[in-house]
């Protein structure tokens, strides 16, 4: 649901872009995590928000790191 957020705000498109792990934090709604691979080497972190569910709102791209690879821990940013 946030790929087009991504690729607006990376300015780029990609035609691979699959989840491969992800983490939580429980904030005023919940925080995800994701690494997602988008070709063969390249990964990128991305920081999804959620709000609570009486907030009736969709996920909302909070931020990313490009650059990453599939070895690259997934930490809290």
């Amino acid at each position: 649901q946030v790929k087009p957020q991504f690729e607006s705000r990376a300015n780029t498109n990609y035609r691979v872009f699959t989840a491969i792990e992800y983490r939580t934090q429980v904030v005023a709604g919940t925080m995800y995590f994701i690494k997602v691979q988008v070709s063969d080497a390249d990964y990128v972190h991305l920081k999804v928000f959620q709000s609570l569910p009486h907030e009736n709102q969709g996920p909302s791209l909070a931020g990313f790191q490009t650059g990453k690879t599939r070895d690259d821990p997934l930490t809290y940013f």
